[in-house]
C-alpha cells in the first residue's frame, strides 16, 4: 500500500500585531460590553461619591440611605442626615479638597470588586487588552515584559482575601439599612412602626444581590473548604461549601447584577431626595 504524507495547516503560535487574529466570531463583543458597562459604573460612582449631597431621603415617614454612603461615619457640615455614626464631620476633615462621606468607606467595597478574580479577567481584557481575547494579538509593547501578578504593582491583587472580610461586614451593614427601610415615622404622632414603600424593596434587593456576589466569592469558597484534600472530610461544612459553590457558578451574573443594582439604589435615593420622583407607599 502506498503512503503519502499530507501536510496539515498549522496555526501560528503567536499572532503578531495588535488585535490581529484568524478568528471569525464576534470575539470583541464581550470585551466591548464590559468596557461600556464597567466604564459607565465607574463614571457614575465617581460622580456620586464626590457629590456629598442627596445621598439620604427622609419623606413620607421613610428614612433611606444610599449604599454608596453606608455606613455614614460623618455628616457634611450643616447637612444632618440622621444616619451618621459620629455626627457632623470635624472642620479639619470637612475642609479637605473634594471631601465627601462616601470617600471614607467606598475604598473597601471598591477594593473588593477591583481585586475580584472575575473582574480581573474582565477588565484586563476590556481596558488593558491583557489579553484582548484568546488567539488575538496583544499590544506590541508588552512583548516579553509580561510579569503576571507576581510582581509590582499587580501583586497587590492578592489582598482580595482580606477585602473579602470587609465585604462581609458591609453586607451586614447594608442588610441593617434594608431592615430600617421598613421603619416609618408617623409624621403626625412621631411614633415609629412598620411600613413599606417602593424604596423599601429597592434597598432590600440590594443586599440580596450583593450577598449572591459576595457569598459566591472564590476566596470564600477556599476559606470554607478549599484547604481540604477530600470534601468528605468537611463534615458539616460540606453543605456550606456546596452553597458557596452554587453561587460561585453564577459569579459573573451576580457580579454584574449587584454592580448595577448598587448604582440604581443610589440613583433611586438621590432622585427621591431631589424631588424628581415620589417614593410610592405600599403599606
Amino acid at each position: 500500500m502506498s503512503r503519502a504524507d499530507i501536510p496539515l495547516p498549522q496555526a501560528p503560535r503567536e499572532i503578531p500585531g495588535f488585535a490581529r487574529t484568524s478568528r471569525t466570531d464576534l470575539w470583541w463583543i464581550p470585551s466591548l460590553l464590559t468596557f461600556l458597562g464597567f466604564g459607565a459604573f465607574i463614571v457614575y460612582a465617581t460622580w456620586a461619591a464626590f457629590q456629598g449631597n442627596h445621598y439620604w431621603f427622609s419623606g413620607g415617614g421613610a428614612h433611606y440611605l444610599s449604599p454608596m454612603y453606608s455606613p455614614a461615619l460623618f455628616d457634611m457640615p450643616g447637612k444632618p442626615t440622621g444616619h451618621a455614626w459620629f455626627g457632623e464631620a470635624p472642620a479639619w476633615l470637612a475642609s479637605l479638597p473634594l471631601f465627601s462621606p462616601a470617600l471614607l468607606i467606598l475604598w473597601a467595597p471598591g477594593g473588593f470588586r477591583f481585586t475580584c478574580y472575575y473582574y480581573r479577567g474582565a477588565y484586563y481584557k476590556a481596558f488593558w487588552a491583557d489579553p484582548l481575547s484568546c488567539s488575538v494579538g496583544e499590544p506590541g509593547f508588552r512583548g516579553k515584559n509580561y510579569r503576571g501578578e507576581k510582581k509590582f504593582p499587580l501583586i497587590f491583587q492578592n489582598v482580595h482575601r482580606y477585602f473579602l472580610y470587609l465585604a462581609l461586614i458591609f453586607l451586614v451593614l447594608l442588610g441593617y439599612d434594608a431592615i430600617m427601610a421598613y421603619r416609618f415615622t408617623d409624621e403626625a404622632t412621631g411614633k415609629t412602626g412598620f411600613g413599606m414603600a417602593l424604596g423599601s424593596l429597592v434597598l432590600t434587593i440590594n443586599p440580596i444581590m450583593l450577598g449572591g456576589y459576595t457569598l459566591g466569592c472564590h476566596s470564600l469558597r477556599h476559606l470554607v473548604g478549599g484547604r481540604k484534600d477530600s470534601l468528605a472530610s468537611l463534615g458539616g461544612r460540606k453543605k456550606a461549601y456546596d452553597c458557596v459553590s452554587c453561587l460561585n457558578r453564577g459569579h459573573m451574573k451576580w457580579a454584574w447584577f449587584s454592580l448595577f443594582w448598587v448604582a440604581f439604589t443610589d440613583l433611586y435615593v438621590r432622585l427621591c431626595s431631589m424631588g424628581y420622583i415620589t417614593d410610592v407607599r405600599l403599606i
